[in-house]
């Protein structure tokens, strides 16, 4: 079946209003819910066959997402899709005024393969929930975790409903060729600008979920055997493959030594003296990866860590000292098991150092001076972020998940993944008992009046 006649289904059966059904709604993502726990080891298996992911940070960081929010969905889309009468203007007395919760329609989601199931899976729902179709693009470098992805949605969807389209880029452009209602994006920015332009030849509206390098600051006056076993903890999960992972760290120039050695046993304590045997490390996605990181730490002072095995993917946990800030592993985001640490003595250092690049998807302070912590989150620009923690926002489903800027556009997670896939109408609904006359032509001696109205509906 072609690209354009599952397309052409899909906006059929939008067409057909039965996604507008709120029982039809949640009777899909309960199917969906239930066919996701029963093939919970087939997901990690293939996950884990894809690039060696750990069986527990695939249930951590992708199934228990996942379900987690299937669940809210479910609880909450009553609710959420009624509704919402707001205060009517007297302007336009005598009225009524509601918010109506309507889906936008035929969506385009384009996941990618660094958590390459709760990524694809946590929008979706944010869309099903709101009642479009859905077109899921799901990365190629993940072929395993791909066909597990098709084979639950051919199992809890008709086609027309959702579908799973795989392949490379060239399915890419090809999709981006047609005309959606909204398009949901999660990859590097270099291939949001593309998806950005694509979009506004339509004026599609988008969300665009992308990176960039997330700083890490430590203070002097932090709990440093703490913040070396949480920093280590949010770089080297997924092989340091995380959008929100640490991408540098700036520390106090008295407190940089203790820090290393401090990091140091954190990762023997997490990996034992030898990363590549442990069964919690997992691996770079491909050889092109591979490669790049490898060649990021070449020629640079690695104190922790830089061993590598092209046969297997495999980089250590690596901490580089001191790199210059126009250096390769400085200059793009690193998403891999690298960490450049770099000294500073002043905030007027930490502000120039991160003022150098775009605003950044995370941003973390370590310190128990909260004062400092307050005036560093206050001070710069980012998606989002945690104090004396890494990462830890991102489980939060009360909060926005998202950029600004070139780190991204639009937010989700919990039922901001509901609002973003959902246009919301204004309607007002006049009364006919009494019709005020001030508005009508001719105008001659009502403008004292207009100016009162205007005043009361100030």
């Amino acid at each position: 079946m072609s690209i354009q006649h599952i397309v052409q289904q899909q906006k059929d059966f939008f067409k057909s209003q039965k996604t507008k059904d709120i029982s039809f709604r949640k009777k899909t993502l309960k199917l969906l819910l239930k066919e996701i726990i029963v093939r919970e080891k087939d997901i990690i298996n293939a996950i884990h066959e894809d690039f060696r992911k750990p069986e527990y940070e695939t249930v951590m960081t992708e199934i228990s997402i996942v379900v987690s929010e299937l669940k809210l969905m479910i609880r909450n889309i009553n609710k959420w899709s009624k509704p919402k009468r707001v205060f009517p203007s007297i302007l336009n007395f005598p009225s009524s005024a509601k918010i109506y919760n309507e889906p936008f329609g035929n969506t385009l989601i384009i996941s990618p393969w660094n958590y390459p199931f709760q990524l694809a899976f946590a929008p979706l729902i944010g869309a099903i929930a709101a009642g479009n179709t859905v077109l899921l693009k799901p990365s190629e470098l993940t072929p395993q975790t791909s066909n597990i992805t098709k084979k639950i949605i051919e199992k809890v969807f008709q086609s027309s409903h959702v579908s799973v389209i795989e392949g490379g880029v060239d399915i890419s452009q090809e999709l981006l060729q047609l005309r959606w209602d909204y398009i949901f994006f999660t990859g590097s920015v270099s291939v949001g600008k593309i998806i950005a332009k694509a979009a506004a030849e339509h004026l599609t509206p988008t969300t665009l979920e992308l990176g960039g390098k997330s700083p890490c600051i430590i203070h002097k006056s932090a709990n440093l055997k703490l913040a070396a076993k949480r920093i280590a903890w949010g770089k080297f999960i997924n092989c340091g493959q995380t959008c929100i992972a640490p991408d540098y760290v700036l520390i106090h120039s008295s407190i940089k030594d203790k820090f290393t050695t401090l990091f140091k046993e954190e990762l023997q304590k997490a990996y034992g003296n030898n990363p590549e045997s442990s069964e919690d490390f997992a691996r770079i996605i491909n050889t092109k990866n591979f490669e790049r990181l490898q060649d990021m730490i070449t020629n640079e002072t690695v104190s922790i860590g830089g061993k590598t095995n092209k046969e297997n993917h495999y980089i250590s946990p690596t901490l580089v000292d001191s790199p210059s800030l126009t250096s390769k592993v400085m200059q793009e985001e690193i998403f891999g098991p690298i960490l450049p640490l770099i000294s500073y003595t002043s905030e007027e250092e930490i502000d120039e150092i991160i003022s150098k690049y775009e605003k950044p998807l995370a941003f973390y302070v370590f310190s128990n001076k909260k004062s400092f912590a307050k005036k560093m989150i206050s001070k710069h620009s980012f998606g989002g972020g945690t104090i004396n923690d890494t990462t830890v926002h991102f489980a939060n489903h009360r909060l926005p998940f998202g950029g600004i800027g070139e780190s991204g556009v639009g937010s989700y997670h919990g039922k901001r993944s509901f609002d973003t896939f959902t246009h919301q109408k204004g309607v007002v609904s006049r009364g006919t008992w009494l019709d005020i006359p001030t508005r009508y032509a001719p105008y001659k001696g009502k403008l004292k009046q207009l100016k009162m109205l205007l005043k009361l509906g100030s």
